[in-house]
């Protein structure tokens, strides 16, 4: 018989997940989690000292995927800065879809540790920030977008678009026609950021 493979952070994390989905984030235990391994909770506990810590950790490794993809378009300087705020606002809303279609239990974890103000939901919102941030400075940079303050800028379009990414709003995610909403806030706020050409003031000029 072959001996069991030692127990480590990585193979808790994906026991964590199927017991998420097997029981929910509000009932599932680490108990739960050291049955399905076939071990202690004892054991469990030399990796994540809490049921927080280990809820944490597997809800970092889940938001994890997908981000490549993000970040990709976010940094995708073939597109002009304009075509990939939208783009990738758009990409944020499809993944947040995904998500919540299928893996509810996943995402429900996560949306109990925004409603905590977790670091885990800071971090995530920050690697977003900072990603759009990284397209406004281009946009800006280049003269697409208005001069500014490229940070101050990503706030204020993450905060504009929060009925699309935020976990407050995702029953409403798969409702005909919200793909279409969100491309006509983006057309708003592209209108709002992008540089117009100057034209003289004539209010004191006199025939």
């Amino acid at each position: 018989m072959a001996a069991k493979a030692p127990l480590d952070a990585d193979t808790i994390l994906a026991a964590t997940e199927d017991t998420l989905r097997r029981h929910g984030p509000a009932k599932a235990t680490v108990v739960d989690v050291a049955r399905a391994l076939g071990v202690s909770h004892t054991a469990v506990y030399k990796h994540f000292p809490s049921k927080t810590a280990l809820r944490e950790a597997v809800t970092r490794r889940w938001l994890s995927r997908g981000r490549d993809t993000l970040a990709a378009i976010a940094g995708d300087t073939e597109l002009s800065p304009p075509r990939r705020l939208r783009a990738w606002l758009t990409a944020v809303l499809a993944a947040k879809k995904a998500k919540v279609r299928d893996d509810p239990e996943l995402y429900a974890a996560y949306g109990m540790l925004a409603a905590e103000h977790s670091s885990v939901a800071a971090d995530h919102v920050a690697d977003l920030l900072d990603q759009l941030r990284g397209i406004l400075a281009d946009g800006i940079a280049g003269g697409a977008f208005q001069a500014g303050d490229p940070a101050e800028a990503a706030r204020a379009v993450f905060d504009a678009t929060f009925r699309f990414h935020h976990p407050a709003h995702a029953a409403e995610w798969q409702a005909p026609g919200i793909e279409a909403e969100l491309d006509a806030v983006c057309t708003l706020l592209l209108h709002g950021l992008q540089t117009r050409p100057t034209t003289p003031d004539l209010r004191h000029d006199h025939p």
